[in-house]
């Protein structure tokens, strides 16, 4: 397919198609690079919050995962709240 490189404020871009980007599992982000003169977009293959789950569990097996704030404060009166 050939595409044309269009202006962009003070930047060029090219539009494309969106069975292309379904076909590379690609959203709403990407790697660019340049390899051998070959302008190159992938997929970003990191996810954001990965090794999170370890990291949880390694404080709870130390210890260290409890609240700094706690969740119900001493002078709170719940007894208009009504809990379904």
């Amino acid at each position: 397919m050939q595409s044309t490189i269009r202006n962009i404020g003070n930047s060029k871009g090219i539009i494309i198609p969106q069975n292309f980007l379904k076909q590379c599992f690609i959203e709403n982000e990407v790697v660019i690079e340049v390899k051998d003169n070959t302008i190159v977009i992938s997929p970003v293959k990191e996810q954001k919050r990965i090794g999170w789950a370890k990291a949880f569990q390694e404080m709870a097996k130390n210890g260290d995962d409890e609240l700094i704030i706690p969740d119900v404060f001493e002078d709170e009166e719940l007894k208009d709240w009504t809990w379904e």
